[in-house]
């Protein structure tokens, strides 16, 4: 083969190499390309560069309305031969009123004594409450005595059988219609669930009655219950809500969560748990 050949056929090598390599840059550029295409696409929200993000953080809610929402009227109860009937008894952010009742045969299974003072002396079921809601009961009256107040507690859990004596006792010592503003009817009664407890203090001879709310101690709680998870469950002014008089004595037990916040807002129970009445 003379040089000439020699020299068309190395150039002619040379330009198939140089194809073969060009495909193979190309075709490995149009792969990476197309991958990350996908990998953008993966990464990148139709609503633009900062929707991702914006999606997330409207998936994690308030922890307020979160529990107050998970908590609601609307969620929590089922029509049971004509009546509302509960569905989250256990839960501490249970709404128990005239028009809701709790389950049939329902009593909570935590129910222990708190470490306060009472009273009286002697056993009795009213000296009770849920776990949880007497360690912070414990707690409650600690604060109170640091603050120079003297509470005593009175009445806690009350079975169903109970609260059936009670009622009778003010439907004929008081008469039905006025029974129905100052006691439950069985079944419907917050001291069956075991997060009450109605509290006194022996300035005012530890009766249960309004002169409470003006004492000192009784000022002292309305103002500081909800630093412990407590709130006072009937209101002054709200008897059409709550369907009760104004009990400054009535604790209720329902969480440092949400406590701080109900007592802010002012609303009853029922009006803070209604659906119509959250900002989602």
């Amino acid at each position: 083969m003379n040089g000439l050949s020699r020299t068309g056929s190395l150039g002619a090598c040379l330009l198939a190499a140089l194809v073969i390599s060009a495909s193979a840059v190309l075709g490995g550029c149009e792969w990476s390309e197309g991958a990350g295409q996908e990998s953008g696409q993966a990464l990148r929200s139709p609503g633009g560069p900062d929707a991702g993000g914006q999606a997330v953080r409207e998936r994690v809610a308030d922890p307020v309305l979160a529990k107050r929402s998970e908590s609601s009227l609307q969620a929590t109860a089922r029509s049971v031969n004509g009546k509302q009937v509960v569905t989250n008894p256990d839960a501490v952010t249970v709404v128990v009123n005239k028009q809701r009742s709790l389950p049939e045969g329902y009593a909570p299974g935590d129910l222990v004594e708190p470490d306060v003072p009472f009273t009286f002396d002697g056993p009795h079921e009213k000296r009770h409450m849920r776990k949880e809601a007497a360690a912070a009961l414990e707690t409650l009256f600690a604060g109170a005595a640091q603050a120079g107040m003297e509470l005593r507690a009175v009445s806690g859990y009350r079975s169903y059988q109970r609260q059936e004596a009670v009622y009778e006792h003010h439907v004929r010592t008081k008469g039905a219609g006025e029974a129905a503003r100052v006691s439950a009817v069985p079944g419907t009664s917050e001291h069956q669930t075991g997060l009450t407890m109605d509290v006194s203090s022996p300035s005012v001879g530890n009766v249960l009655g309004s002169v409470f709310g003006s004492s000192q101690e009784g000022r002292w709680l309305a103002a500081h219950a909800a630093e412990y998870g407590f709130i006072v469950r009937y209101p002054e002014g709200l008897e059409s809500i709550t369907g009760y008089v104004y009990e400054p004595w009535h604790i209720r037990y329902i969480g440092t969560v949400l406590a701080p916040d109900i007592a802010r807002s002012g609303l009853a129970l029922e009006d803070y748990f209604d659906e119509a009445n959250m900002k989602l």
